[in-house]
């Protein structure tokens, strides 16, 4: 459906070229409205270095090509698995602080917060690669499971998290609408109204919406689910491609009713 090119003398640099998008999405034509550029930025889990070389990528692009109005969507789970979650919070406050940012939440995003009011979230933590989120800001838990040591990790958690950062996870969005897109992290139930979707479903939904191949009222950019690609769909567009084992963030473009990466 694309292919990867080098973009730079060295090759460093790969953009994702289309070939050609489905039939189905040709016909109906999504648009956001004229005079917009939005860029869209899949799962992060801890890569700031891939985060900032998007960054870059997002910046020159802008320099050949201004727009009237840009926004930037990150689909959330910026932290976990990867080794550098409190870099990529810096990161994002950066962002925010020069460009129109849309941060949207992430299933990720619940663990921080629940960890500092209840130590106990940590025994599920640890098994959607929150103990690398936790070293990032330089608390080591240890190995057991028991209150006292949960209770430790969560009193020195507290110390290190910036109130910045806390500020960031309790501000992210559910979801974002531009045009005839509706972006989220997860998906959306299939049968309910964009706007009468749960949190659960937002953060959460996998099977019940990647397998519904009719229209939800808006195309879908979602992430959640990796992929060894973007996976384009007639009804939805899937930008998670595993950047913390794979090395490869998405960042999809979208103008009027082009469809491109960078």
């Amino acid at each position: 459906m694309h292919m990867l090119v080098p973009s730079g003398t060295d090759g460093a640099e790969r953009v994702l070229a289309w070939k050609m998008l489905p039939s189905g999405l040709r016909k109906k034509k999504p648009t956001v409205p004229a005079g917009n550029r939005v860029y869209a930025i899949g799962d992060v889990h801890g890569r700031a270095d891939l985060l900032s070389e998007v960054f870059t990528r997002i910046d020159h692009d802008l320099i050949l090509r201004p727009a009237a109005k840009i926004v930037q969507v990150l689909l959330g789970d910026y932290v976990d698995r990867g080794p550098n979650s409190r870099e990529v919070i810096d990161l994002l406050l950066a962002r925010q602080a020069r460009h129109e940012v849309q941060l949207l939440k992430g299933n990720h995003e619940t663990y921080p917060l629940r960890f500092l009011s209840d130590p106990t979230v940590l025994s599920e933590w640890r098994h959607m690669g929150g103990i690398s989120t936790l070293l990032s800001y330089g608390v080591r838990p240890t190995g057991s499971n028991d209150l006292q040591s949960q209770q430790e990790a969560a009193m020195a958690f507290r110390d290190s998290i910036p109130d910045s950062h806390r500020r960031l996870l309790q501000s992210l969005k559910l979801s974002f609408t531009c045009g005839d897109f509706f972006f989220v992290h997860a998906g959306v139930r299939p049968g309910t109204s964009l706007k009468r979707q749960s949190e659960h479903d937002l953060l959460w939904i996998r099977e019940d919406f990647l397998l519904h191949e009719e229209h939800f009222g808006k195309i879908i950019v979602h992430g959640h689910t990796p992929a060894k690609e973007p996976d384009v769909r007639p009804n939805r567009i899937n930008i998670d491609t595993g950047a913390y084992a794979t090395g490869q963030l998405t960042c999809l473009v979208l103008e009027e009713d082009r469809i491109n990466f960078i």
